[in-house]
């Protein structure tokens, strides 16, 4: 009994040995260096910005042919004075803007006159270029002239963009910031046309911006539009 005692003994002092070994503190030095907390991501640069958004035509801008259209009728004379109408007075030519999405232009001033263009756009824009009782002598976008019944055109001023795409700029500069980037075909109200400006206040649906005068068609040259 007493031989099995030291080596008892000897067996429980190494094992504490090994269990203080293990509990042993690391070193200050040893101890892990905390993570670095990230950075901020940084902001995009301006190429990768959104684009502006692009505002397509809400309906169809080309006039309808009626299945039957004959000749054409003899016309009235002219009988306006120089840059002002025979009937109302106003400036000839003028821009004017189609009341509804129904309006028929006639080959002569009277409803017994065939149709010719049947134009199913409302605020499309036209060129009032004479007057004869109740009838306009018009030109439309498209280069078409015929007469409109007065009831049907209104005194809002509205512009067509043609040709080609154009941009809404947020300022009357062509480095100014882009509002919206509108498609062949649109149709917008004009705001204000300064005097000797190139520029043209406007305003497309929830869009604001400013439009050269060579991207629409719905003004005079350098005519003055009051807002």
């Amino acid at each position: 009994m007493s031989g099995g005692r030291p080596a008892s003994l000897a067996r429980l002092v190494g094992s504490l040995l090994l269990i203080a070994s293990v509990l042993t503190p690391v070193h200050a030095s040893a101890r892990t260096a905390p993570l670095p907390l990230p950075l901020p991501p940084e902001p995009p640069p301006a190429s990768s910005r959104p684009p502006p958004p692009v505002v397509r035509p809400s309906a169809e801008t080309a006039p309808r042919k009626p299945a039957a259209a004959s000749a054409a009728s003899p016309q009235p004379p002219a009988t306006e004075e120089a840059n002002k109408g025979s009937v109302t007075g106003l400036p000839i030519p003028r821009f004017v803007a189609l009341r509804t999405d129904d309006v028929n232009m006639r080959k002569g001033p009277g409803f017994r006159y065939p149709i010719e263009w049947d134009y199913k756009r409302r605020d499309l824009p036209v060129e009032i270029l004479r007057e004869f009782e109740v009838w306009r002598l018009v030109e439309t976008p498209d280069g078409a002239r015929g007469w409109m019944h007065e009831a049907t055109l209104v005194g809002r001023r509205t512009f067509i963009v043609q040709s080609s795409d154009a941009t809404l700029r947020a300022d009357a500069r062509d480095d100014a910031s882009p509002v919206a980037i509108l498609k062949v075909g649109v149709i917008g109200f004009l705001r204000s046309c300064k005097a000797g400006s190139d520029w043209c206040r406007v305003r497309v649906g929830d869009y604001d911006g400013y439009l050269e005068r060579t991207q629409f068609w719905g003004t005079l040259a350098d005519e003055v539009v009051q807002p």
